[in-house]
């Protein structure tokens, strides 16, 4: 059934029930259609993800400074020059718990 969009934002929620009945709802502004509002299927419940804990597994280790910031000759080695000229900036601290 066609609506102007006047009509349309005013029985909204009639339209929305006539699109869950199954009905097509075609929006017009002025004698031309510029809308079709359908039903969408239900989307299939997400598959879980399976997650690995790093650490977890026996022989996995790593370097100390592994996660450390890289300095500026390492950036530049890796032609991130931009990032080696960027201005540093203090980490913000952590915030303290109050009791």
């Amino acid at each position: 059934m066609p609506y102007t969009v006047h009509q349309a934002k005013t029985n909204f929620s009639r339209i929305l029930r006539e699109v869950e009945a199954g009905k097509e709802v075609i929006v017009m502004r002025g004698k031309k259609p510029v809308a079709r509002i359908t039903s969408i299927e239900q989307p299939e419940p997400a598959t879980r993800v399976p997650f690995r804990l790093m650490g977890a597994f026996p022989n996995i280790s790593w370097a100390p400074d592994a996660f450390a910031p890289l300095s500026d000759q390492e950036l530049r080695e890796m032609g991130l020059d931009d990032l080696a000229d960027a201005p540093l900036i203090a980490q913000p601290e952590e915030p303290t718990e109050e009791r």
